[in-house]
């Protein structure tokens, strides 16, 4: 092992403790890693620049959103804690695309953003076997090309079993607020100049992404009166399957919408904006762009809309979602001031952008393992992510993996078919990306079975399997299964006269058939047959009436899911050499290379790859099964 020892005259200190799992960084990430490890039993150590900013929300202060708020539920269902943590610290819930169907409805909520953090610090301090210290990571301890510890700028050196790196946008964390740049991590705070390089010294790939902000407002100075209020859901809906109801104050956001004042105000000060002044040099998101690109882009748009959200019940600071901006602070004034309602607004904190690096993430394993580096895992932006819920499905299935590596069990990995966690991590390490990644249900091609109203029936068995969720939760899973299959049986063999329109009263109909005319629910059958449903609580009855109404199309999906996992059962050779197979161009096997697949399903997504060459690795897949059969 590369170490130093404790004698006189060398600076640094190893500490006597060795621990299973260290975590790198105290993001959303960083904190799902170091609760699944620690409740896995592993002796876990959380190392973060600044213990005051655990589970600090960087950019806007909400949890959720579309295919966002499936990732908090799926996080929720297996063990993690970013669900409790928002319905213990939520101010407005809403849920969204409930005019559409199932597959897009999504959970969103704004955070009280103080006493999130607050209340996650809580849970990682009082948890058994997660131990959380200050220190900036510079590099990493080895023995071989394995990770086995790290060290900090202090001179502290820690040894461990596996290492999870989830440091965010502290990687050489450049801001940039017009022409002027600093280095930090986050505004007011220091970034990591080291690891980067110690990264690139194991061998990885690192790029540059470029991610921003808005600036925050003094409530004071904004005039209400000229915005519109949207006000949250009167019945709120918790997040997490522990909690039983919202009991809190709500409170409303505003919206607002920028004028061609603001546009003219904007154009007027591109020649100073870093991201067009070609001083920028990482890749920005394209599905979250500042407001000046929106301008550029978009130049016949009359307004672009801003919600005023609130960063919390004990601050009077507001944060205006949809105006990113790196522009000059003096233009940034200017550019706010012609937006109705903040003619007098003062900005608390500057908006800005922050290049920092990432790793390219193809060369990361299904489970968020370096595949060239045994026990280094990566999570969050650092795998060219962006969102708080992004991070934290990482962070949670990397904190599993890191404890599964540890006890010597096979890794969690979730297939597309299973979970948006699946579909986002297969996207990574499979396609990759040049910019922020960012979810959306259109991203999953089973979207109708990936449902939010259904993570707890698909994912808690796997929750249950490695130890994060309890028999009493189990069981009370098992039997809502139970309740929504006699639900469905009792629709499909009891037949009623129901008007099925036109006043024409039909006798024997199913009341499945009843129930999939339009306009029509459970709550409508109830009357036809009002033992139908005597003892099933609202969230079996809308599991019922899911399943019933899109039978046709979930069943459809669970046979495109059947034909891919046949691709995915033919399972490829760690030690392939993929450049041997002639029958395939050598563009092709350079990308196989680069991907390392590990079955055919995962080959055929790897961009480039074409279908003729998927069908010549199957070819040999099966002629090699052959031959050692």
């Amino acid at each position: 092992m590369k170490q130093s020892e404790n004698k006189p005259g060398n600076d640094r200190f190893r500490h006597p403790t060795e621990f299973d799992v260290i975590v790198v960084g105290g993001g959303h990430a960083g904190c799902e890693a170091s609760m699944a490890a620690a409740r896995m039993g592993m002796t876990t150590l959380m190392l973060t620049i600044s213990i005051d900013q655990i589970a600090h929300m960087s950019c806007n202060p909400a949890v959720g959103g579309l295919a966002k708020g499936h990732l908090v539920k799926e996080i929720d269902v297996m063990g993690g804690i970013m669900a409790e943590a928002i319905d213990e610290t939520g101010i407005q819930y809403r849920r969204l695309n409930t005019r559409k169907g199932p597959a897009v409805r999504s959970s969103r909520a704004q955070a009280d953003m103080y006493k999130y953090k607050t209340w996650v610090r809580e849970r990682l301090e009082t948890t058994e076997g997660l131990h959380i210290k200050q220190g900036m990571v510079e590099g990493f301890l080895t023995d071989g090309q394995k990770v086995v510890g790290v060290h900090t700028q202090s001179g502290e050196e820690f040894a461990s079993r596996t290492v999870v790196i989830a440091t965010g946008t502290f990687l050489n964390g450049l801001i940039h607020v017009g022409m002027t740049q600093y280095a930090a991590g986050r505004a007011g705070e220091f970034p990591a100049l080291m690891l980067s390089g110690a990264l690139a010294a194991l061998g990885l790939n690192v790029g540059r992404l470029k991610t921003g902000t808005t600036p925050r407002l003094d409530a004071k100075t904004i005039d209400f009166d000229v915005t519109t209020p949207q006000y949250g859901d009167e019945e709120p809906l918790p997040f997490s399957f522990r909690t039983e109801s919202i009991e809190r104050e709500q409170v409303p956001c505003w919206i607002t919408r920028t004028t061609e004042k603001t546009h003219l105000a904007i154009r007027d000060g591109l020649d100073r904006s870093p991201l067009y002044a070609g001083v920028i040099k990482g890749v920005g998101p394209r599905y979250c762009p500042s407001i000046e690109d929106k301008i550029v882009r978009f130049p016949d748009k009359i307004g672009h809309q801003i919600f005023l959200e609130p960063e919390g019940l004990q601050t009077r600071e507001y944060y205006p979602n949809g105006i990113s901006t790196s522009l000059p602070i003096d233009i940034q004034i200017r550019m706010l001031r012609t937006i109705p309602g903040l003619e007098e607004v003062q900005i608390m904190r500057p908006g800005y952008a922050i290049e920092y690096d990432f790793v390219y993430p193809q060369q990361l394993g299904l489970d968020l393992h370096v595949k060239s580096v045994p026990g280094l895992f990566l999570a969050g932006q650092i795998n060219g992510t962006s969102g708080y819920e992004e991070a934290a499905a990482q962070g949670f299935l990397a904190g599993v993996n890191a404890a599964l590596f540890v006890q010597g069990a096979p890794s969690l990995v979730l297939r597309r078919d299973e979970a948006y966690i699946g579909v986002m991590i297969d996207d990574l390490v499979t396609k990759g990306t040049s910019e922020p990644y960012r979810l959306f249900t259109s991203r999953a091609e089973h979207r109708l079975s990936l449902r939010e109203d259904n993570a707890d029936l698909r994912l808690m068995e796997k929750g249950y399997a490695i130890g994060l969720i309890s028999e009493d939760e189990i069981a009370r899973t098992r039997e809502k299964v139970k309740e929504v299959a006699r639900g469905l049986k009792d629709l499909s063999e009891t037949k009623v006269t129901v008007d099925m329109g036109a006043n024409s009263p039909v006798r024997g109909t199913p009341l499945i058939k009843a129930l999939r005319q339009p306009g029509r629910n459970t709550w409508d059958l109830v009357k036809c047959n009002p033992e139908f449903t005597p003892h099933r609580d609202p969230v079996v009855l809308e599991q019922i009436e899911i399943q019933a109404k899109y039978e046709g199309y979930i069943q459809r999906q669970a046979t495109m899911v059947e034909k891919m996992s046949r691709m995915e059962s033919m399972t490829i050779p760690e030690d392939i050499d993929f450049q041997s197979l002639d029958a395939i161009s050598r563009e092709v096997r350079d990308k196989l290379d680069e991907v390392r697949p590990i079955n055919l399903g995962q080959a055929s997504r790897i961009p480039g790859v074409t279908p003729a060459a998927v069908s010549a690795l199957m070819i040999y897949l099966a002629r090699a099964k052959k031959e050692v059969g």
